[in-house]
């Protein structure tokens, strides 16, 4: 199948879009094989982080755009959370679709003004562009726990980049490992109203899955987890090697924990879907 951008995913999507970060190549294949069995496109994510871990952008993308090229189902593949423009211009170089360029981390006008650019950039180039305002919620922007949105201000920030999607501040956090997040449906329904892009949620690991259909319901379109795929996969490998501590081929065990996440994103496909 041919390559598709979070954009195009988003606008043939029918309720939220699933976005779950790779860490190795078992997450790429999980991922797309829960797309595949829930008939519905996917994003598979690669954050600063993770190109940090393998110590180079390239492996892991290359993988990853390959993993999506050969899926049943349309599968973007996207640069998340970076902040070194010269990363986004080396993924976009090696074929990735969409990127979330984050500079909420620097003062509001410095964020403004090189989001501004980068999405220029990238707009000049046919790929997608996230990103999300200056730092709402102290150290850890849009995600620390009590940060909001004001839809003015987030109107305003979309405005003056020109962005393609925006992540916002309704409720969520970073790294959650309960699912006990309470969201603000409320703000989310005045920010889809007010906003001309499409809403991100970041931190979605640590929201109730009934809370996540509301929010889809209320108009968030791309919704991030990470961490609760982690678990599924670290909490599987753990159980199959304590069941035969004499296992010592990864593949037995990295295909145990492989399974678990695709029959997990399939799950999670099926909740944010209207």
């Amino acid at each position: 199948m041919p390559l598709v951008s979070t954009g195009d995913i988003v606008r043939a999507s029918v309720g939220g879009v699933g976005a779950f970060n790779v860490i190795q190549l078992e997450h790429a294949e999980a991922i797309v094989a829960g797309a595949e069995q829930a008939g519905a496109g996917v994003v598979l994510q690669i954050s600063e982080n993770c190109v940090r871990y393998h110590g180079a952008l390239a492996p892991i993308a290359l993988a990853s755009l390959a993993v999506a090229r050969a899926a049943a189902v349309p599968v973007a593949v996207h640069l998340d959370h970076a902040t070194d423009r010269a990363l986004v211009e080396e993924a976009v170089g090696l074929g990735v679709g969409s990127v979330m360029y984050d500079a909420s981390a620097l003062p509001d006008a410095e964020n403004v003004l090189l989001t501004a650019e980068v999405t220029a950039w990238c707009h000049e180039r046919g790929v997608w562009v996230e990103a999300e305002l200056g730092e709402v919620g102290g150290k850890d922007g849009v995600h620390a726990p009590g940060a909001r949105t004001r839809p003015d201000d987030a109107v305003r920030y979309v405005a003056d980049t020109g962005v393609d999607a925006l992540a916002v501040a309704v409720g969520t956090s970073h790294a959650m490992t309960t699912r006990d997040a309470t969201l603000d449906l409320a703000l989310i329904a005045d920010l889809h109203a007010a906003v001309p892009v499409p809403l991100v949620l970041h931190g979605s690991s640590g929201v109730p899955e009934e809370t996540l259909r509301a929010a889809v319901r209320h108009g968030m379109q791309k919704i991030n987890i990470a961490t609760h795929l982690n678990k599924a996969f670290t909490t599987a490998l753990r159980d199959r090697l304590t069941a035969d501590p004499n296992l010592v081929d990864p593949r037995k065990y990295l295909a145990t924990a492989r399974d678990a996440v695709s029959r997990e994103v399939a799950h999670l496909l099926a909740v944010l879907t209207l």
